[in-house]
């Protein structure tokens, strides 16, 4: 019974995949600073969600909306509130689940030492049975303005106007198809 239960389990772990990545799950956004959730951000406040549409979507939509002819359509974007001018900037992110797959590798281990072979040989792994990715992708603003560098810190005077501002904006962009119409809400 024992030995049975060890085959069991090692034939539990060889069938495993283990996630060496795990992609973050944003329910609706996330204000956090753009460098902790991605390396390559910069260190500013920035309103991150998940963008499930086709990339260049949010670049279709910008540039439709505030008609920026594309120019200038990833930074320096400018809009109002109560008359005041604000900027903002957006990335777009991949951050992939990465994870392994240990039974191509212990096939190949068997097959190489059932054959006699020194040099392990790769029969069945290769990087596609190997290690698998799923894209998951982001979108990261930050704002700023002539009067304040980082318009979503905790320390901002214009916070919670921006913040209103980006969740009506987010909210469009998700539930308009034809990017003309922003044009016409406007």
């Amino acid at each position: 019974m024992r030995q049975f239960l060890l085959l069991l389990a090692i034939l539990f772990l060889v069938q495993s995949c283990f996630p060496l990545q795990i992609a973050p799950k944003i329910d609706d956004y996330k204000i956090t600073k753009g460098k902790k959730f991605k390396r390559n951000l910069s260190k500013r406040q920035m309103f991150i969600f998940e963008d499930a549409k086709a990339a260049e979507q949010f670049y279709n939509f910008v540039n439709l909306k505030f008609q920026l002819e594309h120019s200038k359509v990833y930074d320096d974007v400018p809009f109002e509130i109560d008359a005041k001018q604000y900027f903002f900037a957006w990335y777009e992110l991949e951050i992939p689940d990465k994870s392994i797959n240990l039974l191509p590798v212990f096939f190949d281990l068997f097959l190489n030492v059932a054959l006699g072979n020194e040099d392990m040989e790769s029969y069945v792994s290769d990087d596609d049975n190997t290690y698998s990715r799923k894209g998951n992708w982001y979108l990261a603003l930050e704002v700023y303005s002539d009067s304040e560098p980082d318009c979503l810190a905790e320390t901002s005077l214009s916070r919670e106007a921006v913040l209103k501002y980006l969740r009506a904006l987010k909210k469009e962009y998700l539930a308009t198809h034809n990017y003309n119409e922003t044009v016409f809400k406007n």
